[in-house]
């Protein structure tokens, strides 16, 4: 690892030296979800340059904590936490519901970034709700720049896809959103109706789709935890 030693003895000095180094407690929080491939991992991290990934991932090797495993018939390798990664998900978790409480929501939504917003929410999507046959829901946010503007979800049975290019398919609901008000959303700072409420949020075609909107949209594992007011 980059980071300097504490050269101390105590086991939260020597921790902090392998999980404090800059985007590692980030690329932690992709592995524990479920990303395993260089690519998922990417967009998960978006804003990491693929050089760094690369680096952190073979620091993590070294500290015992990913097992780099080659594909037995010419597929893509995967990343896989080891016994001891795998023990790093409570850690990732308290950072996670520490952040929720007490950093407040002002500063929580200053960072906003559509690709990672909607990577997240297609990750953590709950198809129960969803009509069995293949639903198109495509989401627009007119405040961003045209590159990031359009994205779609494609739920098909077992498969979930996020493109960014037009699939040629046809739509069943149209979500047009301030990426402001989704993320908070996503979030648990608020919620479909509220956003509907404000005309930040408006929701065109399945009716179906658009009224079980809260039940279906994946949020944020932290979501159902209230922001704390710092004394």
């Amino acid at each position: 690892m980059e980071t300097r030693s504490y050269d101390q003895f105590c086991p939260v000095a020597m921790a902090a030296e392998i999980l404090c180094s800059r985007w590692t407690m980030v690329l932690l929080r992709e592995l524990v979800s479920g990303s395993t491939r260089f690519n998922e991992l990417r967009r998960g991290v978006p804003r990491m340059s693929p050089a760094l990934l690369a680096k952190r991932l073979r620091e993590l090797e070294d500290a015992g904590i990913v097992e780099h495993r080659a594909s037995d018939n010419g597929g893509t390798a995967e990343y896989v936490l080891t016994d001891a990664g795998r023990d790093l998900r409570p850690v990732v978790m308290a950072v996670g519901l520490w952040g929720q409480r007490w950093v407040q929501a002002q500063t929580s939504l200053r960072n906003l970034d559509p690709g990672l917003l909607m990577w997240d929410m297609r990750r953590n999507l709950n198809p129960v709700p969803l009509p069995s046959k293949r639903c198109v829901i495509q989401f627009l946010y007119p405040d961003v720049a045209v590159a990031k503007r359009a994205w779609w979800l494609i739920v098909d049975h077992d498969s979930l896809d996020l493109c960014s290019v037009d699939p040629g398919l046809d739509v069943d609901l149209y979500v047009v959103a301030d990426l402001r008000a989704m993320t908070a959303i996503w979030m648990g700072l608020s919620s479909v109706a509220t956003e509907v409420e404000a005309g930040t949020l408006r929701l065109t075609g399945d009716e179906r789709l658009a009224n079980r909107m809260q039940s279906w949209l994946g949020l944020s594992p932290f979501a159902g935890e209230k922001k704390r007011v710092l004394s």
